[in-house]
């Protein structure tokens, strides 16, 4: 299954990837050569699959938890001043994905849609200390009963050219359904409250959707 911001990506590249077979088949002599150039169309076209998919995933929706919002590495737990939203301390977590990660981004908490951002921006290495503030970046607070605000950042990378955030202010959101999705290589930020229990640790790898990276006290 595949997300559906791949579909046109997908399109283009199948259409290349056939263009460039059946060229090489055509014009290159040299067997060996032929071969190489179409093993490389092959692999380049399965990485891009690889990138786009969208595995089902269980959630357990529970306002007591704030589940992972994207699949990746732990990188960043610590206090930190939010000066967008909040303007005060919060408990940052922050989770690092490659290009290789499901790069699909959940609502890592059910609630209303309280702020919805887009800030445009360079496009630092994300686990660059900057990059939260400096790189291309979306912002959304979800309101929730039991947390109250809880701020999440999707921030391009390196790599990444185009963040998608499906998150609309006044709209609920629902737990583990799908927020949006960020192309090739980026980070997710989520500022909870001093009060959270933190679940996890630096240097885990977390699932998307599904695994808890904090509760309530």
């Amino acid at each position: 299954m595949f997300h559906k911001e791949g579909f046109k990506i997908i399109t283009v590249t199948s259409l290349i990837i056939v263009a460039g077979i059946l060229s090489a088949d055509t014009f290159i002599e040299i067997m060996w050569l032929q071969k190489t150039i179409q093993v490389i169309l092959i692999l380049f076209f399965v990485i891009v699959l690889q990138f786009f998919r969208n595995p089902a995933r269980n959630t357990t929706q529970n306002d007591n938890h704030i589940i992972a919002p994207v699949d990746g590495k732990v990188v960043v737990i610590e206090e930190v001043f939010e000066p967008e939203f909040f303007k005060d301390k919060r408990l940052q977590v922050s989770i690092f994905m490659s290009p290789l990660n499901v790069h699909v981004t959940r609502y890592a908490l059910s609630g209303l849609v309280k702020y919805s951002k887009y800030h445009p921006g360079k496009y630092l290495v994300a686990w660059h200390p900057k990059a939260s503030t400096e790189n291309e970046r979306t912002t959304v607070v979800i309101e929730n009963d039991v947390f109250g605000h809880v701020l999440y950042r999707q921030i391009a990378g390196a790599l990444a050219k185009r963040i998608v955030n499906y998150a609309a202010e006044g709209e609920r959101a629902e737990q583990g359904a799908d927020a949006g999705f960020i192309k090739f290589g980026s980070r997710v930020d989520l500022y909870l409250p001093l009060n959270t229990k933190i679940d996890v640790k630096i240097g885990d790898v977390v699932k998307g959707g599904e695994q808890i990276v904090a509760s309530k006290q």
